[in-house]
């Protein structure tokens, strides 16, 4: 895909810009430090959109130009919104609750333009069964720091976190933090002339 404003990617997720390279895209990297703090009385949909859409428009009162990418994630185990751990102790809750059940992976992208303030606001939901996990395996894979900075206390690629999977429905890639797919055909779109 071509560009016609340079790209920026509000995280400094090493996973989302490596997934950015995968596809041929090199953003700029400018992390904004937003609280990922979830409202309990707002929908996992509308909490991941309002976070990625803040993230973006946090890089955007720094910069005149480009289509900033805002990006959150979040897990949902039956009903509950799960961030990133607080500490080791939270992180092995977290996978003890994880173990043998089902999960929903949701993440929030927004696109907006620097120069126009215009968005675009879109999630994707992706179903993730884990097997039952051992407690020793819980705290051996906590032990190694990994889960520290992922929603839901594990990562699906590059550790160990990808044993705890048995079953997905839905984008891959949504789990690791950015659904390719979705985001390539809102990019798409949202580089389309506007009508008015």
């Amino acid at each position: 895909m071509k560009f016609a404003k340079p790209i920026i990617l509000a995280s400094q997720s090493p996973r989302r810009i490596q997934l950015l390279r995968q596809i041929g895209w090199n953003p700029a990297v400018m992390p904004c430090d937003v609280p990922e703090v979830f409202d309990p009385g707002r929908t996992p949909v509308e909490n991941v959109k309002d976070l990625a859409l803040k993230k973006a428009g946090c890089v955007a009162r720094e910069v005149k130009e480009g289509v900033i990418i805002g990006a959150d994630t979040i897990v949902v185990l039956d009903g509950e919104m799960l961030g990133k751990p607080a500490d080791a102790e939270d992180a092995v809750r977290m996978l003890q609750r994880l173990s043998g059940k089902t999960h929903t992976v949701y993440t929030g992208i927004a696109l907006l333009d620097a120069a126009s303030g215009r968005t675009m606001v879109d999630v994707e939901a992706t179903q993730v069964t884990f097997r039952d996990i051992p407690e020793d395996e819980i705290r051996e894979y906590v032990a190694g720091g990994s889960p520290m900075d992922k929603a839901g206390a594990y990562g699906i690629q590059d550790d160990y976190g990808a044993v705890f999977v048995t079953r997905i429905q839905g984008c891959y890639y949504n789990v690791m933090g950015l659904p390719l797919a979705t985001l390539h055909s809102r990019m798409k779109e949202f580089q389309q002339p506007s009508a008015d």
